[in-house]
Formats: structure tokens, sequence, C-alpha cells
């Protein structure tokens, strides 16, 4: 009997030190690594975007990843990826967190893990300053002779199609040469979020961002995380609460978001 209840606690004491080692620990992986894989699409100005000069990404999100590493005690490492395949790649595990500009919804929490919201957001227009007067609601842009230009695969994408079934709608790729398309009359309007038009009506004087005070939908913007990978969701809103008690969020949207001094932050490297 003695035997058998030794063999018993030896059984529980293997099963605990298995589970103790052997836990998917993604912050102790990352640690033990030495870097962390963030992913970012590079193409949405100011939060993240690739300047051409300095090889290098850049942004309010790209310094907040920085940040992120930098509390790990680890370098980071940038993954490309974009907005159609954002959430594959997630789950797919080419990085361990998704940071860019990216909007915290229902579906996403689904299909993922999103840490909680450190910067507001919503869906607004922006079009030439020209045509400030035409586009005060979805019903003056949902009209066949109103050309709406999209990047593929987001939420920019979606709700067009979605609100705006009437309107001649346009994909294009590059998510950034968008706004200069609109200034040449490519096309009219680019639903996107408040951030986005809020910084290209600031650096270009052809645009304006008419409805940033009352846009289409309200949200937030936070990151992406692998489904599962709960102990680094944690780790993550940790952090995020501290960034923004210590005013670095703050910080962040003065350098970036806030554009009354027009700082271009390296948009014309863009290109």
């Amino acid at each position: 009997m003695k035997k058998v209840c030794f063999l018993l606690i030896l059984i529980v004491l293997s099963i605990f030190v298995f589970c103790l080692f052997n836990t998917s620990d993604e912050v102790n992986v990352i640690k033990s690594r030495g870097f962390l894989l963030v992913g970012t699409t590079g193409d949405y100005c100011p939060m993240s975007y690739f300047d051409n000069k300095t090889n290098s990404y850049v942004g309010f999100d790209i310094e907040l990843a920085k940040d992120l590493a930098n509390t790990l005690g680890v370098k980071v490492k940038f993954v490309p990826t974009t907005w159609k395949t954002l959430m594959k790649d997630t789950n797919d595990n080419k990085f361990d967190i998704a940071i860019s500009g990216i909007t915290i919804t229902d579906e996403r929490k689904q299909q993922a893990l999103m840490s909680r919201g450190y910067l507001d957001n919503g869906k607004t227009v922006l079009c030439r300053k020209t045509d400030v007067n035409k586009y005060k609601d979805i019903e003056s842009i949902n009209r066949p002779d109103v050309r709406v230009i999209e990047n593929p695969g987001g939420l920019n994408e979606k709700f067009a199609r979605e609100h705006l079934p009437k309107a001649n709608l346009i994909i294009h790729s590059v998510n950034y040469e968008i706004p200069k398309l609109i200034d040449t009359g490519k096309a009219d309007v680019m639903i996107t979020e408040v951030i986005e038009a809020k910084y290209y009506s600031g650096i270009n004087k052809n645009l304006s961002a008419p409805l940033t005070d009352t846009p289409f939908t309200k949200g937030q913007i936070g990151m992406l995380i692998p489904k599962g990978n709960k102990k680094l969701l944690k780790f993550t809103n940790k952090f995020i609460n501290k960034e923004i008690k210590s005013g670095r969020i703050e910080e962040l949207k003065v350098k970036y978001i806030m554009l009354n001094n027009k700082q271009n932050n390296g948009s014309q490297n863009l290109r």
C-alpha cells in the first residue's frame, strides 16, 4: 500500500513538474529568445509606416512596440503583414503581436486576442478641401457618382461595402497612395479612421477631414495577439496601463497625431 501511495505521489509530482516547465508561457519564450516579433502593415500613417530613406518602420505604434520590447528586456523585430492577411498571419504565429492602428472589434476578438484599447478612433471621411461641403453623411457619399477608394482586406473596405453599396468603390492595394489619388482627382472619398484622416489633412492643404468630430463609428485601437496566448495578453494589458498612467501615450499623440505644428514625420519618404 505504501509503494502504491509512493508511486502515486511520484506520478503527481512528475505531472506537476512537467506542467510547470512545459506550459506555453509566451512571455518567457520571448525573453529567452531575446527579441519580440511584431507584425505591422507599414502603410498606416501616423501609426505605422515604412520610411524608405531610413529603411525602417516609423510611427506611433512602432514606438509603442519598442517600448513593449524594452519592458520585456528584449529587442524588437518587425514582420511585414497586410490588412488582408493580418488575422491569418497572427494565428499562424508569424509574430508575437500585431500593432498597426488595429481597431478592436468583436469579430477580431472571436478570432484572436485583443489588448485593451489605448487610442480612441472611428470611421470618417477624407476628401478634397473643395468638396468639404459635399460629404456630410452616409447618404451624400452612397451615390453612383461618388468614387470611394479603399485598400483591400481591412475594415475600411468592409465598411464601404456594407454602408456604401451604391457608391463607385475602387480598391487600391497601396494604402498610403490613396490620399494622393484623392488629391489629384483619381477618386473622391476615402473612408478611414479619424487618426489617419487628421494626419493626411494636416500635411496636405488640398485635403480635408470634415467629420472627425462626428465619425460614423466609435472604437479604440489595440494590439492583436495570437489566440491562446493569454499570458502575453495579460502582460501587454499591464504594459498599456503603465504607458497610459505615465503619460507616454499622450506624449506619442502629441508627436504623431496632433498636427498643429504640421510636422510630416517622414511621410515624404513613403513614395
